[in-house]
C-alpha cells in the first residue's frame, strides 16, 4: 500500500481557513524589512499566508491582517501585487 504524501496545509490570514499550500500565497518580511509576495514559498523571513482568492486578499487589506501577522505596515503595492497574481493563475486554469 502506497503512503499518501502528506498535503501542507496552511491557515489564510484573512479568512482562517486550512488550505493545501499551493492554494496559497506568501507574503514574507525579510530580516531587513523588506516585504515580498513569494511565489516559491521559500525565501527566508517572516511569512503569512493568503488564500488564492480576491475575497481573502481584500478581507486582509481591509482588516490589515498582514500587517499584524508581518508587524511592519503592507503597502497597497503588496495587495496589489497579490490580486495580479490571483488573476494571472485564474487565466491559466
Amino acid at each position: 500500500m502506497a503512503m499518501q504524501k502528506k498535503i501542507p496545509l496552511r491557515k489564510c490570514v484573512a479568512t482562517g481557513e486550512m488550505l493545501p499550500k499551493k492554494e496559497m500565497i506568501r507574503v514574507v518580511r525579510s530580516k531587513e524589512g523588506e516585504l515580498f509576495v513569494d511565489l516559491t514559498g521559500k525565501k527566508s523571513g517572516r511569512g503569512a499566508y493568503v488564500s488564492k482568492s480576491e475575497d481573502a486578499i481584500e478581507i486582509a487589506r481591509k482588516k490589515k491582517v498582514l500587517d499584524k501577522q508581518l508587524e511592519v505596515k503592507v503597502p497597497d503595492e503588496i495587495y496589489e501585487e497579490l490580486v495580479r497574481t490571483v488573476r494571472r493563475e485564474q487565466l491559466k486554469s
